[in-house]
């Protein structure tokens, strides 16, 4: 490659054009000016946010829906710090991402000068790696080792903290073709001797169960999945990450386990005599009391990141590797006729048959009939979700069909995720309807974003599931602190109708059941940005549940 003369800002955009970046979520500010100037004419788009912490979660949907690196650009200082939460949302559910921010004058760093903030210093415990760049010689070398660490072995966010000094510094530019680094080689095959060990404990098992999450999505392993499912006839279960990983309306499909997972998810894990878990991290939703999880189970747990495995719950075939690669070498050891599983199959569907997953049948507007009637008339969409009850009734009310359809905060559990994960879900997937099913509580934390996607024509819908509660924690205060709700109602907070309105998007609402599937239908053909306010019943809780601290199978009584 020749090299070329360029200013460190230029650099960076050539930079990301080497990596085939072809969208950015950014706010500016003071110390990323140089960078800015660049951007006028760049052969990039970029989406101007109101607010840095939704360029962040922006980066992460378009992420999640495409599979590629999302990037996201903050000023110093305060903006740099705006885009923690997105960060931390990014690392605790593995999205590659990369975080590019404004620094000040390298002259000036550690003198608390103007929007100064030690980012790399905040960002240490909440990163995959970080990188202050002290010369401009040094971005591109920067830039490739960053979006190989943010996309290979199990992914994460990166950033790139860029004095403004530097950005205006000139240098030659010529990026490398290929990266070594020491002491970081992700393994991705998996050893065949445990793979062996796992086949055998497959062969031997009764009642083996697969328990998948976030892994076999960002894997594509999706399709190995099902085969091997099919293979051995053993039921699925996914956590709230690995939700779309596996059609819900399979017949080996139990949906989500935990806390509020399905009471056959719950019942089979529990009395399963082999537990297949992959790209999952045994978490406490889903564990509950860890002493009491899966007593008569062994254990294989397949997972990319090695410090996972037999961090919550001990494995007896432990295989580090990608999931797809794993799943597959087992496929040649496991055939479906070795397995005997029928009454462990049937005894699963019988549980089926007791307890599905209801709610009142009457004339009041319950969410979970809005989730349904969705599900029912754009049964493609891509769904979003905030945090609460409005990600549980998503969760357990729409059927999934394929991957990377089902996109939330899962690890962090941020409120006001959603919308401005939509806006980068929809533009990396233009064709896709995608719907951002949202609380009000949590909408409210990033609403600000409606003048986003009116000012740059991104069609997402919001459907709001308006309790005038903040739902989830409500519904905890209602259990289990005799209704004592404290600083939970949101009633009477703001008209969401006029507030669409007043940023030039569409604004609908139902109070009835008889009005839901007009104003979705309403929504989907209307292409434009649209919010959706279903008013509905105020103290509907999610069911089932577990407390907290209990073992998954003491399901509470809720009726």
């Amino acid at each position: 490659m020749t090299h070329t003369k360029m200013s460190g800002a230029k650099a960076v955009i050539e930079s990301l054009y080497c990596e085939n970046v072809d969208v950015i979520f950014g706010y500016p500010g003071g110390s990323v000016l140089p960078l800015y100037d660049e951007l006028y004419e760049a052969k990039l788009r970029h989406v101007l946010v109101r607010h840095e912490q939704a360029a962040a979660h922006a980066a992460d949907g378009y992420s999640r829906a495409t599979g590629k690196v999302g990037v996201c650009l903050a000023t110093s200082g305060p903006g740099a710090t705006n885009l923690v939460t997105g960060i931390a949302t990014a690392y605790m559910d593995s999205v590659p991402m990369i975080a590019i921010t404004g620094q000040v004058p390298r002259s000036l760093i550690g003198y608390d000068a103007f929007q100064e903030a030690n980012i790399t210093g905040i960002t240490l415990p909440i990163t995959k790696h970080n990188y202050l760049v002290q010369d401009a010689k040094d971005i591109p070398h920067i830039f490739k080792e960053a979006f190989y660490i943010a996309r290979t072995g199990r992914p994460g966010p990166v950033l790139i903290d860029i004095p403004k000094d530097v950005q205006n510094e000139v240098m030659e530019f010529e990026y490398p073709e290929e990266i070594k680094l020491r002491g970081y080689k992700p393994t991705y095959t998996g050893n065949e001797q445990q793979i062996k060990k796992a086949a055998s404990l497959i062969l031997k098992s009764e009642k083996p169960i697969f328990y998948v999450g976030g892994g076999i999505v960002f894997s594509n392993a999706a399709e190995e999945l099902r085969i091997l499912a099919e293979s051995i006839m053993a039921p699925v279960t996914t956590t709230l990450m690995g939700m779309s990983a596996f059609p819900t309306k399979h017949p080996l499909s139990i949906g989500m386990l935990g806390m509020h997972g399905t009471r056959y998810a719950n019942y089979a894990i529990q009395e399963s005599d082999l537990i297949i878990a992959v790209g999952v991290r045994f978490d406490d939703r889903v564990t509950g009391k860890i002493s009491a999880f899966a007593p008569n189970a062994k254990i294989i747990h397949i997972d990319i990141d090695p410090a996972e495995i037999g961090k919550n719950v001990r494995a007896d075939v432990p295989i580090v590797g990608d999931a797809k690669n794993i799943l597959k070498s087992l496929l040649k050891y496991v055939k479906m006729e070795q397995v005997k599983t029928e009454s462990w199959t049937k005894k699963i569907a019988e549980w089926k048959k007791e307890y599905p997953l209801v709610y009142k049948k009457d004339n009041l507007l319950r969410p979970q009939y809005v989730v349904e009637q969705i599900s029912d008339i754009v049964p493609d969409a891509i769904i979003v979700t905030e945090v609460g009850q409005n990600q549980m009734w998503a969760a357990q009310f729409f059927n999934y069909k394929n991957p990377r359809t089902f996109i939330s905060s899962g690890g962090l559990g941020t409120m006001g995720y959603g919308f401005p994960a939509a806006m980068g879900v929809k533009i990396g997937k233009p064709e896709s309807t995608v719907i951002d099913i949202s609380g009000d509580g949590s909408f409210q934390m990033n609403s600000q974003e409606l003048a986003t996607v009116v000012q740059e024509d991104i069609p997402v819908i919001v459907a709001i599931l308006n309790n005038g509660f903040l739902g989830m924690v409500r519904q905890w205060q209602e259990l289990f602190f005799n209704r004592r709700f404290s600083s939970t109602c949101l009633e009477g907070s703001v008209d969401f109708v006029k507030l669409a309105q007043a940023y030039g998007a569409l604004g609908l609402r139902a109070t009835k059941k008889s009005e839901v599937r007009d104003v979705i239908i309403e929504a989907v053909k209307s292409g434009c940005p649209t919010v959706i306010d279903f008013v509905v019943e105020r103290e509907e809780n999610v069911s089932p549940m577990v407390p907290a601290g209990a073992a998954i199978n003491e399901i509470l009584d809720m009726e």
